[in-house]
């Protein structure tokens, strides 16, 4: 299958070539130490900007990796197999990208193939690459439903997102114990009411609380 990438993964790789050196991020630290009210040449922040540098490589690793390129391989040797696929329960870190600060939760990913299907680990990593960029919650929904949908073509996708908040939580309004939930259905899960009630039945259940 002739795979395009989407534009905006494009532009993606453009702002990736041209952002500032290490060092560049790590005197920008400094500059934000210095602005909260503390001395960036003390013992115990001495190493912040390095660290904090490394841990923002980590936190937004998901700009230099293009998620169609890990549906590219799929399977055709199902046996006919055409029920509903579900991965339930996919902890999430994002960062939210009017504070950046952690939005932490959990995603539930569905799709019905059509004649092929995808390792599931891709499925969890395809939330991964989209939550380790700055972002809303309502944004990566759609993202991660699109993304599968244009690349694996099934009869349908279905994407929940529930997650806190720290912007909330811990900031601002102060509301701890808050969860958002979204939603994007596709194909056959916005189509067939009983596909969809399917999936929100797989999905419900005991689970733990959100942290946040």
């Amino acid at each position: 299958m002739n795979i395009q990438t989407p534009p905006r993964l494009v532009e993606t790789q453009a702002s990736l070539d041209a952002r500032p050196s290490r060092e560049e991020a790590e005197a920008a630290v400094r500059t934000l130490l210095r602005w909260a009210g503390d001395d960036p040449d003390r013992e115990g922040l001495i190493d912040t900007p390095a660290r904090v540098a490394r841990a923002y490589e980590e936190f937004f690793a998901g700009y230099a990796t293009d998620p169609v390129e890990l549906l590219a391989r799929s399977f055709e040797e199902t046996d006919g197999y055409d029920e509903m696929v579900v991965l339930r329960d996919i902890r999430l870190e994002s960062h939210c990208e009017h504070h950046m600060v952690p939005i932490i939760g959990r995603a539930h990913i569905a799709y019905l193939p059509a004649g092929r299907v995808v390792g599931i680990s891709k499925l969890a990593r395809v939330l991964e690459v989209y939550a380790k960029r700055l972002q809303i919650q309502e944004k990566l929904t759609a993202q991660v439903a699109n993304c599968i949908n244009e690349v694996l073509q099934p009869k349908g996708v279905a994407v929940v997102i529930e997650a806190a908040h720290q912007c909330m939580t811990t900031r601002g309004i102060h509301k701890p114990g808050v969860s958002m939930v979204t939603s994007r259905m596709l194909g056959a899960f916005r189509d067939n009411p009983t596909t969809r009630k399917e999936f929100l039945a797989m999905i419900a259940g005991q689970r733990g609380g959100i942290e946040g």
